[in-house]
Order: C-alpha cells, then structure tokens, then sequence
C-alpha cells in the first residue's frame, strides 16, 4: 500500500501541524501562546483549532486567571495517535524516495 493513502487529511495544514506538534510535546498550551508559536492570526488560529476539536484531536479547557479568561488546549488519546500514524506515513514516504 502507498504511504500516501496513510496521510490524515485533517493535518495538511502547516498551522494544523504546528498546533500538533505543539500539543504533543507539551502537556497543555494556552491560545496566545500557541498564537505566537505558530505565528497565526487569532480567526485563523481558532478555525484550525476548531476544526481538531471537532476530529476529537484535541480538547479545550476554558477557565480565568483572575478576571481574564484563559484558553487551554491539549492532545486527547485519539488525537496523538493519529498525529503519530501521519507521521509515520510522513517517514515512510520520504525512505521511498531515498
């Protein structure tokens, strides 16, 4: 089978592969600094962060630092396996053209 029928299409976005990335390596990111990671606009960013939340990648956590309302995100189970397969499709696919 192609590695490239292993992709998940839901990552071919490079703020969507740095949301994961970012989520993957850290137990949980709030939404200014995966803003500024990224170097994402905050619609842009939201959108992106939507549509992983609606996949079930990842999960919000709303709650306030003292009046301020503060964002956090974070890699569900689902979300890092599958984060995991794509890259290991990624691997297979850059050893084929080796």
């Amino acid at each position: 089978m192609n590695p490239i029928e292993h992709l998940n299409k839901v990552f071919d976005s490079r703020i969507r592969l740095g949301i994961m990335s970012a989520l993957v390596v850290n137990n949980e990111v709030n939404f200014n600094d995966l803003k500024e990671l990224i170097q994402a606009t905050d619609g842009n960013l939201a959108s992106h962060l939507k549509g992983l939340e609606d996949n079930g990648y990842i999960k919000v956590q709303k709650g306030f630092i003292g009046r301020k309302t503060n964002t956090l995100y974070s890699v569900t189970k689902a979300g890092e396996k599958a984060f995991k397969d794509h890259l290991a499709a990624l691997e297979k696919m850059i050893q084929a053209t080796k």
